[in-house]
């Protein structure tokens, strides 16, 4: 600024002229302006600036401003004259701070503390002074976190997001990956894999190799919300998905689920995660998982946990070795996966788990139970309480039965009332076939039962019978070896059908022309009297002339 400008501007900001109207007559911009008033205050409060001001600069400049004069009581001003903030360096509003420092906390924006300002008090300024000293009013301090701490081996964050572009083998196309972290609390040491879908037993698995990757378990793992961990959300007693909760029991580890939308309770995972993706993965491709899942691991024993944390200043793979004696050993066995779902009993107890049935007792017949299919064998439990009700190895054929002897019902419920009916209409000896399955198998042979009535929709009465017949003779307990039976002896009777009448075929094929005169026809007159005693009519109906009595 111009010597000659600035003498100016300090004149008129000891005249106490109006910030705004100094910018006006003299172009100069308001926050130099107040600046130098800031200055010209110091000066004459004793203080040091950096500023050229009258106390500072030449003594040209300090000749065109007058000297302060003492304060009153003062003997020749021999005291420190320490000025308070002149009038034109405070803003308009503050004669009514407290006023609009409450309507501020009311929520109330600039424009209405404005409006009220110049109804109520005849407030003069305008109103851009009223928006900066709201704004000043509306600062806030930054939020307080509390850094937790933690001991060796007592938690662990877990948590997904997204890997770096890999060649997808179904589509041809490059897509991300989710990528899994588990971090260690204490030594920041980290596990990473990336995988293309994740369901309740990938979400598991990962865990357990985790687990293995560290070799031991922490106390409890922090986690989200995911529907692969968590089912039900809830601060107190959330519900886990029944498979994660059981790996989580085998390796002796609790879940501690985060609060929704409290990213900051795990918030050394977030930090570990954003990590990678800025710092291994930014701008790579990988043409599979596998070549990916090779580069985390050898990024994160090269470089990762060889860093000096930022805050611990320490090794991580320094804290991590001593956090490893601490963590709890691994299991002997690794986890063993299941399936489940909810089965109805049956009226014969049993249960249908594929295409198979298993005896449920002593679950009650109507009853739902929950099952849950290993590799090699099944359980049945309780639904409400998982309580251990049976267990069978799975069957080895289609339509197999694992029910003993000791536990098959025989008294007839209303179903086995309904089979014998209908196999009754059937013929006789189809019904005693049913009887004869029921007294054997009770109510669990209802199944061959339906089976053997419903052949009477696609076989004659006669063909069935004889199958019935055949299969009482041989013994035969078996709702396949009846159809085939049947279906033999249907075949059987059209060979024959087609060897005893051959012009059957001829008139199929056309071959025989047609005719009104053969000892199958009946005489026309015997149709006229037919139709004449089903009408009641009196007069003869005449036969027609071409046909022969």
């Amino acid at each position: 600024m111009k010597p000659h400008l600035k003498s100016s501007v300090l004149t008129l900001v000891e005249r106490e002229v109006s910030q705004h109207e100094i910018s006006r007559k003299t172009g100069v911009d308001r926050k130099t302006i107040r600046k130098l008033a800031r200055a010209v205050c110091l000066a004459l409060a004793g203080g040091e600036s950096n500023s050229p001001t009258p106390a500072t600069g030449s003594e040209s400049l300090a000749g065109q401003i007058p000297p302060p004069r003492p304060p009153a009581g003062e003997a020749g001003g021999a005291a420190v004259y320490r000025p308070k903030l002149p009038a034109h360096a405070r803003s308009g509003c503050e004669a009514h701070r407290e006023w609009i420092q409450a309507q501020v906390h009311l929520g109330r924006n600039a424009t209405a503390i404005y409006q009220e300002l110049v109804d109520r008090f005849g407030f003069t300024r305008r109103y851009n002074s009223v928006k900066r000293f709201c704004r000043t009013l509306r600062r806030r301090e930054p939020e307080q976190f509390d850094r937790l701490e933690f001991l060796p081996g007592e938690e662990a964050q877990v948590d997904y997001g997204e890997g770096a572009p890999t060649l997808h083998p179904g589509s041809g196309r490059y897509r991300k990956p989710r990528l899994f972290v588990m971090t260690l609390r204490y030594s920041r040491r980290s596990y990473r894999q990336v995988v293309w879908k994740s369901s309740s037993e990938v979400w598991a698995r990962l865990h357990e190799q985790a687990f293995r990757y560290f070799g031991g378990c922490p106390q409890y793992v922090v986690l989200d919300n995911l529907k692969e961990g968590v089912i039900t959300p809830d601060i107190y007693e959330p519900q886990l998905n029944r498979l994660y909760g059981a790996m989580l029991a085998h390796y002796g580890v609790v879940a501690d689920p985060a609060r929704v939308r409290d990213p900051n309770r795990k918030g050394t995972v977030e930090s570990a995660i954003q990590h990678t993706q800025a710092t291994a993965l930014k701008g790579k491709r990988f043409e599979s998982l596998e070549a990916q899942n090779a580069h985390l691991l050898h990024w994160e024993e090269k470089w990762a946990a060889l860093r000096i944390h930022g805050r611990a200043k320490r090794q991580v793979e320094e804290m991590f070795q001593e956090e490893r004696a601490q963590l709890k050993a691994l299991p002997l066995e690794g986890m063993r996966y299941f399936e489940e779902g909810t089965r109805t009993v049956g009226d014969d107890t049993t249960i249908q788990v594929g295409n198979a049935w298993y005896a449920a007792r002593p679950a009650p017949i109507g009853s739902e139970v929950l099952i849950r299919r290993y590799e090699q064998e099944i359980e049945i439990r309780d639904l409400r309480t998982l309580e251990l009700i049976r267990r069978h190895p799975l069957a080895a054929r289609k339509g197999e039965v694992k029910l003993p002897d000791a536990e098959r019902v025989f008294n007839p419920s209303r179903q086995t009332h309904q089979i014998l009916a209908r196999a009754g209409k059937l013929g006789p000896k189809t019904d005693e076939l049913c009887r004869a399955l029921f007294a054997k198998r009770g109510r669990e042979a209802q199944k061959s039962m339906w089976g053997i009535v419903g052949l009477g929709a696609r076989y004659p009465a006669s063909i069935l019978e004889l199958a019935a017949a055949a299969a009482l003779a041989r013994q035969i307990r078996s709702y396949k070896a009846v159809r085939a039976i049947a279906d033999q002896l249907l075949s059987a009777a059209i060979t024959r059908l087609d060897a005893q009448q051959p012009e059957l075929a001829l008139l199929v094929d056309g071959a025989s022309p047609l005719t009104q005169q053969h000892e199958l026809i009946r005489p026309s007159t015997e149709y006229a009297e037919f139709f004449n005693r089903s009408t009641g009519s009196q007069a003869p109906l005449e036969p027609s002339g071409d046909t022969q009595p």
